[in-house]
């Protein structure tokens, strides 16, 4: 059960980083109040990036070792 729980966990926070990526200038506008948008864009986007690969690497080595765990 406590699997199932941290592959929604890691799931939910590889849709969080693929929202800030297409979103970004929308989250900055809503989020930010300076001048400089293109920058804190452009930096959502590489967070959003580094986030969902993250979660991704995560998801697959845990899916990976209940794989083993089942043999």
């Amino acid at each position: 059960m406590i699997h199932i729980i941290i592959k929604i966990i890691l799931i939910l926070t590889i849709l969080l980083g693929i929202i800030m990526i297409y979103d970004a200038r929308i989250l900055t506008k809503k989020f930010f109040g300076f001048g400089d948008q293109n920058e804190a864009s452009s930096g959502l986007k590489i967070l959003g990036f580094l986030i969902s690969i993250i979660g991704g690497f995560i998801f697959y080595f845990v899916s990976r070792r209940l794989a083993k765990l089942k043999k």
